[in-house]
């Protein structure tokens, strides 16, 4: 298969074409040709677009597409076909399935699974068996058998000791632990921020203290141990600024904030919207401020979809409830240019690209004639806009379905080509 890119700026940083406006020849997955007022062949698809951008395609560094166990929330199928409608080539997944993936048969599972899909898929191994929080899994066989990190999940390691003990172990392979800042005992009955919203609603809160606390105590283990942690999904000022002096003073620690606590706040919970339910909760419009600048200045180093598809029963029912989670990647570049409005081409591809493949030591992509056509194509310009029969996720809890978004994303090159392969 043939493709032929007109005027698209290259947004790659170890590319000579960096921030130039060229033309592109793909043939059979490579790129062939790259230079200006290339001349089209007949037997080319040609993809044009206004304000047209090319970048090493995007990391999703953390996503729950539910299988093997809950097949009618998500499929892996059906999540990376979400993931190429967002601009995404590889994404991370949660340990949280059933079985949950703390051996290396389930890791195995996932990455033979991924040869044969569109996108590539990395399973993040349990930290504990059984994602419990009781006992070590069997980490150093997962990360043979193709784990990218190490995480609990949705459930996040509560005992410092088994948290400690962690940190240690992966440090024999260079690994990475990933952990989602919730104190459990602080947030386990409560279904909101805790604040002025959630008084007004009658509603149990989730204090911000749950949050950083834990965030507290992790950064205070990553210095006992010198090991390498990733904070996901943060979603406090305070965060932030722990994060911000842990970096300054040396510490090998790495975070991502999921898109929609760069553009929802507490206060947009205030017609009950379950889709809006998630963990770490909606805080106020100033941590909201204080995480957007923290994507600015480089404090917040990806952007993690936190997508967890829901099943309709899960989120049409009483708030209270309600499952957990919105299934939004396939509109987090929309999302994220919606909240920062200021963000540049290049930051954005820092975040969605460059900054994950350099923490998770994924392979690097880079736009070169020669090289494997593993891009994101996208624009500032345009609008997009989905709703239930075009959206590809199996997940109803989407707020954002039927809303227009600036921004456009189009076709993954590398899908599209192994999607030709795979059905030859």
């Amino acid at each position: 298969m043939k493709f032929f890119i007109r005027q698209a700026t290259i947004i790659d940083p170890s590319s000579s074409f960096h921030l130039q406006t060229i033309d592109l020849r793909i043939t059979n997955g490579i790129i062939s040709e790259m230079g200006d007022a290339l001349s089209p062949s007949p037997d080319e698809e040609q993809i044009e677009f206004p304000e047209l951008m090319i970048s090493p395609s995007w990391v999703d560094t953390l996503a729950d597409y539910a299988e093997p166990g809950e097949e009618h929330r998500e499929t892996l199928c059906s999540g990376s076909e979400a993931a190429i409608t967002g601009g995404f080539g590889h994404v991370f997944l949660v340990p949280n399935t059933t079985p949950v993936v703390d051996q290396k048969t389930q890791v195995s599972y996932i990455v033979n699974a991924s040869k044969q899909l569109p996108i590539q898929l990395y399973p993040l191994g349990a930290i504990s068996q059984g994602t419990e929080g009781k006992t070590l899994a069997e980490m150093y066989d997962m990360h043979h058998a193709g784990a990218v990190a190490f995480s609990d999940g949705i459930h996040p390691v509560q005992s410092p000791g088994l948290f400690s003990k962690a940190l240690q172990y992966v440090k024999a392979f260079k690994g990475v632990v990933v952990q989602i800042p919730i104190t459990k005992s602080l947030s386990e009955h409560g279904l909101m921020h805790e604040g002025v919203v959630s008084t007004q609603m009658g509603l149990p809160g989730i204090a911000a203290i749950a949050e950083d606390l834990i965030v507290a105590r992790d950064l205070e283990l990553l210095a006992y141990t010198n090991s390498r942690l990733h904070i996901a999904g943060i979603s406090t000022s305070t965060s932030v600024e722990r994060i911000r002096a842990a970096k300054k003073a040396g510490l090998h620690v790495t975070c991502s904030v999921a898109p929609y606590h760069l553009y929802y706040i507490d206060a947009d919970l205030d017609g009950y919207n379950s889709s809006l339910k998630v963990n770490p909760p909606l805080r106020t419009a100033s941590d909201r401020a204080a995480l957007q600048e923290a994507v600015l200045d480089g404090t917040i180093d990806c952007i993690a979809s936190f997508h967890i598809p829901q099943h309709w029963d899960a989120k049409t029912c009483e708030f209270e409830y309600a499952a957990w989670g919105m299934a939004i990647q396939e509109l987090c570049f929309q999302t994220v240019i919606s909240s920062i409005p200021t963000i540049t081409a290049e930051k954005l591809v820092q975040i969605f690209s460059l900054n994950p493949r350099k923490i998770f030591g994924l392979a690097d992509t880079h736009i070169h004639v020669g090289q494997k056509a593993d891009l994101t194509l996208f624009s500032f310009a345009g609008n997009t806009q989905i709703n239930s029969s075009t959206q590809k996720s199996k997940g109803v809890n989407n707020p954002l379905l039927n809303i227009e978004l600036k921004g456009t994303v189009l076709p993954n090159l590398r899908s599209l080509n192994t999607h030709i392969w795979k059905t030859k």
